[in-house]
């Protein structure tokens, strides 16, 4: 089980230059309080980005540092497993990574992706995907389970139940396929050549035995064919060379374009928060008559002349806007265009590569036969080294029939085991197993949440969701309240299945603003009863802007104010 314990974070966000410290593991239950824009959501992205080098919200890694400080962004998350503690620094301008087990810093030899490869799967066990779906429940820039896809549904489920082994061993196994297919290819290809030669050889032996002068005549004719060959390869090389040229030269604009989608899209962003400010000022024309600092009067002519102004910005910010959306669309076209070209010229370079390497066997070929003919001039009409040569060559022959034998075993083998590791094999008897357990957990949670249906997901985690009339119905069918009801019974069954299965086990539970939205009274006071059926080992974070009522519903309550344009615990 993976216990946090702290995260401090500076710079981050709407957060200043100086360090927000919160305890996570002081409390089961905690409100975290805060009007919009004070910071309370700050956490989600301090955690993520702390542990996966990226926000919760999806922002740029560069937008997550303040925008008043432009720098300094630090974030530190200290978090035990087992009886070793665990902390994670990362900061952006400067970029920093550092990882301590117990107050040591881990070898850095290693390039970032696989230190960040190493946290995850060795010491957290768990992907950013797990761990929204296991610890976190947001209200923005969050996908719940029910609007992911039927895979990433499946991979998630994966994860959870710690098969993803198997897709790591499939992975192995194709690429033990593949160089098995090259393998069963090289040997049939001297096999090939063996009984070729073995062939010649005969041939080569009656020849020296009636006319040793005709037979080299016929090898050379074969070099002379097969030079004719490689001759034809080269001619058909060169002209898809020069259609690799030609085509090519039809996409030379992909860095100016690619330059010019993010100019454009760069422009796009500035002129909507200019449309933005525009409306922003008109609003404020139209809501007041006097000057909130000075509380002088305004009067008419000015606030006329100011709106007009304001509304003239906002008409030619409309129309930029549009203009530049339409740019935007036709650059993205363009470079469409570009890689489909670019998957042509691909796909000739590859027919390329298999001309060269015919080229290259025919080549070896003439090399061979040169070298028979050479012996067929100094050797005797008897034949003797060619009897010898048959031989040596017969005896490589059954070498190589018996290891193609050996092949074509492993070969089956691999077969078996690539059945046994599909999607359709031994994960989905693994899934089978607990899909039962899964729909018994949903059906509990969704039974203590007040919200009676019969929810079922299938071994692809598709669902089925029937009323007490047995009325069907999909997901998107019901109102915010009833998903938001939905969406917390599986974050609890995934809680409980990773518990079971110990993959993604975790004391913390964050639920950004679940009680601001979508639930209503009863739906609140419900989830009030889960929430105290956890266990003394998970410490619940509940997010809200509306929580004044709930305070001593809770162990803890933090809270968070504005001071100076940062964000900051209020004491």
């Amino acid at each position: 089980m993976i216990n946090f314990t702290t995260v401090r974070y500076k710079n981050l966000l709407s957060a200043g230059n100086t360090y927000t410290e919160i305890k996570l593991d002081d409390h089961q239950t905690t409100l975290i309080l805060g009007e919009n824009g004070s910071g309370k959501s700050t956490l989600l992205d301090a955690l993520c980005f702390g542990l996966y080098g990226k926000g919760f919200r999806n922002l740029k890694k560069d937008l997550l540092v303040n925008s008043i400080n432009g720098k300094g962004l630090e974030v530190e998350v200290e978090f035990n497993v087992g009886k070793k503690q665990y902390k994670v620094l990362r900061g952006a301008k400067p970029n920093k990574f550092e990882l301590y087990v117990n107050d040591k810093l881990v070898n850095q030899d290693a390039n970032v992706r696989d230190y960040q490869e190493h946290l995850e799967k060795n010491i957290l066990k768990m992907n950013y995907r797990s761990f929204t779906q296991v610890a976190i429940l947001g209200s923005a820039n969050f996908t719940p389970f029910m609007q992911l896809k039927s895979v990433e549904r499946r991979k998630l489920v994966e994860d959870l139940l710690d098969i993803t082994i198997f897709s790591t061993m499939s992975d192995i196994l194709r690429k033990k396929l593949s160089n098995h297919v090259v393998d069963v290819r090289e040997n049939d290809h001297e096999i090939d050549l063996l009984e070729e030669r073995i062939n010649g050889l005969n041939e080569q032996l009656n020849a020296l035995r009636e006319n040793r002068d005709k037979r080299i005549k016929q090898y050379e004719g074969t070099v002379e064919e097969t030079q004719t060959n490689i001759n034809n390869l080269m001619e058909t090389i060169n002209e898809k060379t020069k259609n690799v040229v030609e085509k090519t030269s039809t996409i030379e604009d992909q860095v100016s374009a690619k330059d010019k989608l993010q100019q454009a899209t760069e422009l796009e962003r500035k002129l909507n928060e200019n449309y933005k400010k525009a409306i922003k000022e008109i609003k404020f024309y139209e809501d007041n008559d006097e000057c909130p600092t000075c509380e002088q009067e305004l009067n008419e002519e000015h606030k006329r002349e100011h709106l007009e102004t304001h509304q003239s910005k906002k008409t030619e910010l409309s129309s930029a806007i549009g203009k530049i959306g339409k740019a935007i669309r036709e650059i993205g076209e363009r470079l469409d265009e570009i890689s489909t070209i670019q998957e042509g010229i691909e796909k000739i370079q590859r027919q390329i590569g298999l001309l060269q390497t015919e080229i290259v066997s025919n080549q070896k070929f003439i090399t061979k036969i040169q070298k028979e003919i050479d012996k067929l001039k100094v050797e005797g009409t008897t034949g003797t080294d060619v009897h010898t040569k048959i031989d040596d060559s017969e005896e490589a022959a059954n070498i190589l029939h018996a290891k193609k034998k050996s092949l074509a075993e492993t070969g089956h083998y691999y077969e078996i085991a690539q059945m046994l590791l599909k999607d359709q094999g031994v994960k989905l008897r693994i899934i089978k197993q607990y899909v039962p357990i899964m729909n018994k957990l949903i059906q509990k949670y969704l039974a203590q949440l007040e919200f009676y249906v019969g929810f079922n997901l299938n071994e692809s985690f598709e669902e089925t969701i029937k009323s007490r009339f047995r009325d069907e119905f999909k997901y998107d069918n019901f109102s915010q309240g009833e998903k938001m009801r939905i969406d917390l019974a599986l974050l609890f069954t995934w809680r409980t299945v990773a518990k079971m299965k110990n993959s993604v086990n975790t004391n913390l539970l964050i639920l950004d603003e679940v009680f601001d939205s979508s639930l209503d009274a009863a739906g609140t006071d419900d989830f009030l009863k889960l929430l105290n059926t956890l266990t003394e080992k998970t410490n619940a974070f509940i997010i809200s802007h509306k929580g004044d009522a709930l305070y001593d519903k809770f162990n803890d309550v933090i809270r968070f104010e504005k001071y100076k344009n940062f964000s900051r615990l209020a004491e």
